[in-house]
């Protein structure tokens, strides 16, 4: 394996900001969603509501596993950076690799909300289409 070098993990900042970005993106749509059922909810205490709010709960849980991976391995890489600084190069390539495991796990669990939001999607496409 080549030497790790400082700019290494410093590669992956911008593109864990990015993706921080776009999970809080979610985060607050799912926030907006949710307040917005709730006000729904109790105004008509309806059997499909309490499907979409326990939809949305999932994806909100899941959101929340992604941002807590991210962070996780943003933290790693600065701290892979530390670990280089004061020359623990062993310590800091393992430091490293756990971080883009934790970022693979983050990308993963985006995926499978991904699927989740889809087919949420295609139950409120399925009313549309069977009118």
């Amino acid at each position: 394996m080549e030497q790790l070098t400082l700019t290494t993990p410093a590669l992956l900042f911008s593109a864990i900001s990015l993706i921080m970005l776009a999970y809080t993106n979610r985060f607050l749509a799912y926030a907006s969603v949710i307040r917005d059922l709730h006000a729904k909810y109790l105004q008509k205490k309806d059997t499909v509501l309490m499907a979409q709010i326990k939809n949305i709960k999932q994806r909100l849980y899941l959101t929340r596993s992604m941002q807590i991976f991210g962070i996780s391995s943003l933290l790693l890489c600065v701290l892979t950076m530390f670990l280089i600084y004061i020359q623990q190069n062993i310590i800091a390539i393992w430091s490293f690799g756990l971080a883009l495991v934790l970022l693979i796990i983050s990308l993963s669990l985006l995926i499978i909300e991904i699927q989740i939001s889809v087919k949420a999607l295609e139950h409120h496409i399925s009313d549309i289409e069977n009118s």
